[in-house]
Formats: structure tokens, sequence, C-alpha cells
């Protein structure tokens, strides 16, 4: 009975990120209409960070960590906050929070790729060839869907750092599991979110307009408060916890629902335009993340079945 009440409330942590995580995209895109984009992002990773850090060190008062462990949250907090989470704030000042949404989506298949670059020797299954064929075939169906946005540069220029900041969340994943430290793993993120947004705070000195930004309407602040309490705290507990409790196959399916859950609402409440190509670039990514996960996961089954042999 037990179980039974643990898996329930997994599947409940779940269903929040599916949701949640869908919804950052359209606060995202609610915020940096007037807000400076770096600046917002800085803001809501350092105002969570501190809040995750303050709740632990009440909650844990004896933890115990070294310089190292937290020295191996640097690359992790710029790669995956600053240039990756954080630069997708900027992008939808050009785009749809859906159309950036769908992009980020990918993320699963530059992880993929990037291995393949590191570890030259992993061979790949027909799922996963696949799968980032499909991938690419989707990317293509997008630049389809708004070819006649590509002679506006800033239309084009947000797709592409959509396009980066995937590439970057990759790599921070990567180094963190290539580089384990220690320490607790809510210590751990309450670093990165604080060291990606002093990452922001810095990009935001360089390249931000804050002329006006004594002229902040209230949507702007109301976005900004639900990214940081539901959108990185909640989300983040959520996704740990159901990650601790869940298979990572079933824990993935947050992939596919999320650039639905932005598409959808970008397309009601802001008016964004969803087209036959969109409808079909999220089929085809979609099901190339899927067709890559399921690959992975035969691959892992193979060989753990060659180690029990």
């Amino acid at each position: 009975m037990e179980n039974q009440r643990i898996d329930i409330k997994a599947y409940m942590a779940l269903i929040v990120v599916c949701i949640v995580w869908g919804t950052t995209y359209l606060a995202f895109k609610v915020g940096v209409k007037v807000f400076p984009s770096f600046l917002f992002g800085a803001i809501r990773q350092m105002s969570a960070g501190i809040i995750l850090l303050s709740t632990i060190l009440i909650i844990k008062k004896n933890i115990k960590w070294t310089w190292r462990d937290v020295r191996l949250q640097i690359l992790p907090g710029i790669f995956m906050i600053t240039m990756g989470n954080g630069i997708v704030g900027y992008a939808v000042k050009f785009i749809p929070s859906g159309l950036a949404a769908l992009l980020c989506s990918m993320m699963p298949l530059y992880i993929i790729l990037i291995n393949l670059l590191i570890n030259r020797k992993d061979k790949l299954n027909a799922q996963i060839i696949i799968g980032l064929v499909l991938g690419f075939v989707g990317v293509l169906i997008v630049f389809r869907d708004n070819i006649s946005f590509l002679g506006n540069k800033n239309y084009l220029f947000g797709i592409f750092i959509a396009l980066i900041s995937c590439f970057f969340w990759a790599l921070g994943t990567i180094f963190s599991q290539r580089n384990k430290a220690s320490t607790d793993i809510f210590f751990n993120a309450s670093l990165q979110f604080i060291i990606g947004g002093t990452g922001l705070f810095f990009l935001s000195f360089l390249f931000d307009d804050w002329k006006n930004i004594t002229q902040i309407p209230t949507s702007a602040i109301w976005a900004l408060i639900y990214l940081i309490f539901i959108g990185s705290i909640l989300g983040f507990i959520c996704y740990l916890y159901a990650l601790s409790k869940l298979p990572v196959g079933l824990v993935s399916v947050y992939a596919y629902i999320n650039p639905l859950v932005a598409i959808m609402l970008g397309f009601i409440l802001l008016n964004e335009t969803i087209t036959i190509y969109t409808a079909l670039a999220f089929v085809v990514i979609v099901s190339g993340i899927y067709l890559v996960n399921t690959g992975y996961q035969i691959k892992k089954r193979e060989r753990e079945e060659l180690i029990n042999s």
C-alpha cells in the first residue's frame, strides 16, 4: 500500500513537470516583452537559487561539501542556466513561445550527437539513427513553416539562439553525468541557479537596455514570480522526485508534452499561429525523440543482459 502511494505521488510529480515546464515559455514571453531579457532570467535564477539554498540549509543544517563539489557546479550552471535556459528568454523576444519550446524539445538529440563525438566507439541502432534523422527533418519543417520570415533577421536570429541554447543545455547535462558531485542534489541545483544567474547578470550588463526598467508592468512581475517559484523551484523538485521513483524512460515523456503545452498556450493566450507545418514538425520531432529514447533503452537492456550472461 505504501509503495502504491509513493507511485501515485511520483506520477503526480511527473504530471506537474509535463505541464509546468511547458508553461514557462509563455511566462518567458510575457516577461521579456518589456523586461530586459537577460536581467529577467538573472533575477529568476538567482532568486530561485537563494531560496532553495536557504531552505536546504535550514532543513539540513549539516550538509557536507567540499570546494571540489562547488567547482563541479560551475560549468553546468553556466552551460544549462546561463547559456541554456537563460538565452531561451532572449530568443522568445523574436519568435513565438511555442516555436521556442518545439526547438528546445530536441535537446535529447543534441546529447546523443555530442556523446557520439566524445565516444566514437559508441554504436547506434536503427531506432536511434531514424530518430536523429526525424529530428533533423523536423528542423527543416520548422524552417519551411517560417520561410516567409527568413528575410527577417531578428526572427532567424531567434531560431538560431533557441537551437544554440539546446546545445549548451546538452553540454551541461553531459558534464554533470560524467562528473558526479558527492553533495546533495538540491544543494547542487541551488548552486547552479546562483552561478547561472550570475552569468545572466553579466550578459544583462553587456547587452540589455535598462532605460525603461522603471516602467515594468504587473504582468511581467507576476510572470517572474511564477517562474521563480513554480517554473524553477517546484518544477525542479518534482522532476527530481519523479526521477528517483520512476524509470528514466518514463520521466523523459515530459520532453514530448512540454512543446505541446507551450504551443497550445501560445495559441490560446497570445494568439500565436499554429499551421499544418507546426503540427507536422511537432509530430516528427516528438517521434524522433521517442525513437531515440526507445533505442537507448534497448541498448541498455542489451548491456545488462551481456553483463548478467
